[in-house]
């Protein structure tokens, strides 16, 4: 990065330390809440059951997005890393992991919308893997304000059928089928170095796992791709 250049990405990130700090006592009293049972697994070829990663490419690399999609940060993230990591899939790069998890409910006025449109996600990829990535684009195109009700499930329907899922895809949003499977696999979110609990986003390439305020510059070549073997 160019001396004198203002890193506004990285200013971003360390000026939602608070928001993700406050964040951490709401998913521990979150988790304790949930039954221990994960519910039922997404049946894909591309969703692997065990870590719920979504995977888009089949590159050598990897690279996993831990993401909810109430999180400002992660949009901008999105906007940031998103046309690079899209590129890296389809010249054959990277795998891309997408883990859809949900820590921010309680900046949804009790309408749980960061494990509902999670679950929507999964949702979309056992339909059709192809619209997972689309999907995810999508849900940022549209991204609620934190403090709202977020989207509603019609409109999570309407989005997912947007980008070519098939019509069965509604009562699986509506019945929030894998709610319990997003809320078990947040909690196996890494840790970033010096976290008390979970960020979003959170980056891991190639096993290594990012720290948000010193590895997110802004700059994905730099932060994303010189970490590849």
């Amino acid at each position: 990065m160019a001396a004198g250049k203002t890193n506004w990405f990285a200013i971003w990130v360390s000026a939602a330390v608070v928001v993700v700090i406050v964040a951490v006592g709401g998913i521990v009293w979150f988790s304790n809440s949930q039954a221990t049972s994960a519910g039922p697994a997404p049946e894909s070829s591309a969703i692997n059951q065990d870590t719920g990663a979504i995977a888009v490419g089949s590159g050598p690399n990897t690279v996993d997005t831990y993401v909810d999609f109430m999180c400002p940060i992660c949009n901008n993230f999105e906007q940031t890393y998103g046309s690079t990591l899209s590129q890296l899939v389809d010249d054959g790069t990277i795998t891309l992991n997408i883990h859809p998890i949900s820590i921010l409910d309680r900046a949804s006025q009790g309408t749980e919308y960061s494990t509902r449109s999670a679950n929507a996600m999964y949702c979309v990829a056992a339909d059709d893997p192809a619209n997972a990535l689309p999907f995810l684009q999508a849900l940022y195109e549209n991204q609620p304000e934190e403090q709202s009700t977020g989207l509603d499930d019609a409109t999570l329907t309407s989005i997912a059928e947007g980008v070519g899922a098939g019509e069965g895809v509604a009562s699986c949003i509506t019945d929030g089928t894998y709610s319990r499977y997003v809320t078990a696999m947040t909690r196996e979110t890494p840790i970033q170095t010096g976290a008390s609990g979970v960020s979003t986003p959170t980056i891991v390439v190639n096993g290594q796992t990012l720290t948000n305020q010193t590895d997110l510059t802004g700059d994905p070549q730099a932060d994303i791709v010189a970490r590849f073997s």
